[in-house]
């Protein structure tokens, strides 16, 4: 009787152990993937709106301000182990912010060539599918991810705080996504 006590006991320890465990906090790194690719496809969007004049300049810095409070709610969850709520929430805000963006641009209808910001957020989900269908080799997949890790953040870092990419800054973007996208065809 003692030994299916302490049996029973030693389970309810083991359970409590392990749903401790799969709660605890951890790196999210394909959700601080899809958060920057949104903010810089929000960063692209209030820049061309406000460049075309769909967007007002009040509604621009309104936008970025609102888009400035999540990026500094998004560097303070960047690498760090936080709980799945925390970076759904976030997302969550970014989708909503895209949102009310779309509707402010919807008046304007103007066809243009595929955005940087757009042909990255392309980018990421080929490279993600081939790395998990296997078409993608392991060693090609972390170099491409770290090249389009690296064009992302220069872009982020470019249209940081509002500001408008140069021609050539959008050149040398959109020339470094070419060579990505020529080399990932390679396995297609």
């Amino acid at each position: 009787m003692k030994k299916a006590i302490l049996l029973a006991v030693l389970m309810v320890f083991g359970l409590a152990l392990f749903s401790g465990c799969a709660t605890m906090p951890q790196t999210w790194p394909d959700n601080q993937r899809s958060a920057e690719n949104k903010m810089v496809v929000i960063q692209e969007k209030i820049g061309d709106g406000l460049k075309t004049g769909a967007l007002t300049t009040d509604q621009s810095q309104m936008f970025l301000t609102t888009l400035k409070g999540i990026r500094t709610d998004y560097e303070a969850l960047r690498d760090r182990s936080v709980r799945q709520e925390e970076w759904n929430s976030l997302l969550g805000r970014l989708d909503v912010l895209g949102d009310e963006i779309n509707r402010a641009l919807a008046r304007t209808t103007r066809i243009e060539e595929p955005r940087n910001a757009d042909r990255i957020v392309t980018l990421q989900r080929r490279i993600d599918d081939g790395r998990t269908s296997g078409r993608l080799p392991q060693a090609e997949g972390r170099d491409y991810q770290s090249r389009l890790d690296s064009i992302r953040s220069d872009y982020l870092r470019m249209t940081e705080g509002g500001r408008s990419t140069t021609y050539e800054q959008r050149a040398d973007i959109s020339r470094r996504l070419d060579s990505l996208e020529a080399d990932l065809n390679r396995f297609r």
